[in-house]
């Protein structure tokens, strides 16, 4: 299995920024994809962002303000977020795309989410 920690949510005020903070975990024999969603109350999880090697992918509602980026030998992901406003307020989830053997399939993990509250 793998595990993926998340860290850095917390409140800040419009106009703000944040950096998250995603660690993975267990037995890992590789990765291909690293990403972030956010659910907001009473809405479906969404697309935040995504990389792929080198290759980023982002919500168009993020762009321009949201920065991914990873640490392949580490297994960590980043999420910075600059210019938020009081919509980007959501529980955030870190995800990868990982096989725990060379033979096993690719399975999507996720983790537990951490909460960006952003006051306006």
């Amino acid at each position: 299995q793998v595990q993926l920690v998340e860290s850095g949510g917390g409140l800040v005020q419009a106009g703000g920024s944040l950096t998250l903070s995603c660690a993975a975990s267990g037995s890992i024999f590789n990765i291909d994809v690293m990403g972030w969603y956010r659910q907001a109350p009473g809405k479906q999880r969404e697309l935040v962002a995504t990389i792929t090697g080198g290759i980023t992918n982002y919500a168009d509602s993020v762009k321009g303000r949201f920065t991914i980026s990873r640490e392949n030998a580490k297994n960590v992901v980043y999420l910075q977020m600059n210019s938020l406003k009081p919509e980007d307020t959501a529980a955030y989830y870190c995800t990868c795309r990982a096989r725990t053997g060379p033979m096993s399939v690719w399975t999507v993990f996720w983790g537990q989410g951490t909460q960006v509250t952003v006051s306006s």
